[in-house]
């Protein structure tokens, strides 16, 4: 009986086969975010294979390369929403994930900076489409007040690709082992990390088999309307106001993962005096990893419950301003209630970081709401990779204000800035949980 009652909610809520899409965008986006974090756990290994142990300069060529990656998603998000508006958004969700795929395989045998440099940025374009697709998608195929429900799935189950992308890059010995005994190359643990990633991508694309198109992008597509026009977004006040809104609200997100969490090992737990003497050697060589994996469960147990949140409240705008407060607290006590703590703690509160900043669902659900169909698949792809690559400049301020003010003051400053910037970009945004989908840009 309660089995049957719970099969009719979920009709309820995923009528026809909108489960499948739901399905497809939320396993594509969990190795789209095994894929985007996986650099910054296997980086200082692979780094050291070619650069050689204790080289000077590791850390910040691992930046410059970070950097690549999040230019080619800048790229790839304008690329892959025109193409989304113009074209479908069922050929950017396969799309974007086979690019990707193909260029995890290539990183694994990639064995100087300037290849890896290429195969990041490509890796990148790729990485930034399968996201804006997905939610795009869902908004346009589910019922307007429950279209919540599938960003919130699509989202958490993504975050857990990091935690996977951790345990990949930290323990991948067993799969090389496996690999060379159905008679592959002898593989690092990084190159494991990097072929695990493509295999998975390239498994995925079996599943476009039963997917189907918008049809709200179906009717739009036989008409004259403007489609995927960037100058639409830009050349008109107000509606560049709520596309700058929408990048805004999410930028204090990669405040926190790009830099309190991914300069963990190179920066705060030296700065911080953090106790590390109960990990071994390999231990210390997986901090970062670790950070990451622990930050990563608290954003999917956050957007889990910033997903609920908004469901039950009916509002996007409350859930986003709620979060904000909570992250610049949690930053706060990052900086200055941590010192001379154990690595335990650290990582703990790398998990509440992680939830604190846990609305990234809100955040992809409130840009694909605000625009009209022959604008939402640019918006929606655009939006988070202008957030994702926002890390290119927040890290760079950082770099620059660490200098004069220290660590952590540095961070402190960037922080406060991005975080309030957030905070008025969402008063600013309309409401828009139940709008109707069916609109378009004039």
């Amino acid at each position: 009986m309660k089995f049957t009652s719970f099969a009719r909610a979920m009709r309820n809520i995923f009528p026809g086969r909108t489960f499948l899409l739901v399905l497809v965008a939320a396993l594509g986006y969990f190795v789209d975010i095994y894929d985007l974090v996986l650099f910054n756990v296997v980086k200082r290994e692979s780094l050291e294979f070619i650069l050689g142990v204790g080289h000077p300069d590791i850390k910040d060529i691992g930046i410059s390369l970070f950097n690549w990656q999040m230019f080619g998603m800048l790229v790839g998000g304008v690329l892959w929403g025109i193409w989304g508006d113009r074209k479908g958004r069922i050929t950017v969700l396969f799309g974007s994930i086979l690019l990707y795929s193909l260029a995890n395989v290539a990183n694994a045998f990639t064995y100087d900076l300037t290849t890896y440099a290429i195969v990041r940025f490509v890796a990148g374009v790729g990485l930034a489409g399968e996201l804006g697709a997905g939610i795009t998608l869902i908004a346009e195929t589910m019922p307007r007040e429950k279209r919540g429900y599938g960003t919130l799935i699509v989202v958490t189950v993504g975050a857990l690709g990091a935690v996977f992308a951790s345990i990949v890059g930290g323990h991948g010995q067993g799969i090389a082992l496996l690999i060379e005994s159905l008679g592959g190359p002898r593989l690092m643990n990084w190159q494991v990390a990097y072929v695990v990633g493509g295999a998975m991508g390239l498994a995925l694309l079996i599943l476009r088999v039963g997917t189907f198109e918008s049809g709200l992008f179906t009717h739009m597509a036989k008409s004259t309307v403007r489609k995927g026009d960037l100058r639409m977004l830009f050349l008109d006040r107000a509606r560049f106001q709520r596309y700058l809104n929408c990048i805004l609200i999410g930028v204090p997100i990669w405040y926190v993962i790009g830099v309190l969490v991914s300069l963990s090992q190179d920066v705060f737990v030296p700065e911080l005096q953090i106790d590390t003497s109960a990990l071994d050697a390999d231990g210390l060589k997986q901090i970062n990893g670790t950070a990451i994996r622990y930050a990563y469960i608290g954003l999917s147990i956050g957007d889990l419950l910033s997903g609920l949140l908004s469901q039950w409240q009916r509002s996007r705008r409350k859930v986003i301003l709620l979060y904000l407060a909570l992250n610049l607290l949690l930053t706060l006590i990052f900086l200055f209630g941590m010192r001379g703590a154990s690595i335990a703690n650290y990582n703990w509160m790398c998990l509440f970081l992680g939830i604190a900043t846990g609305y990234w669902v809100i955040f992809a659900t409130v840009a694909s709401e605000q625009f009209g169909t022959n604008l939402r698949g640019t918006v929606a792809t655009t939006a988070p990779n202008f957030v994702r690559g926002s890390v290119w400049p927040i890290t760079s301020a950082f770099r620059y204000l660490a200098v004069p003010f220290g660590n952590v003051t540095g961070a402190l400053l960037v922080g406060m800035v991005v975080i309030a910037l957030a905070a008025w970009a969402t008063w600013r945004s309309q409401e828009t949980f139940s709008r109707d989908m069916d609109f378009v840009e004039r």
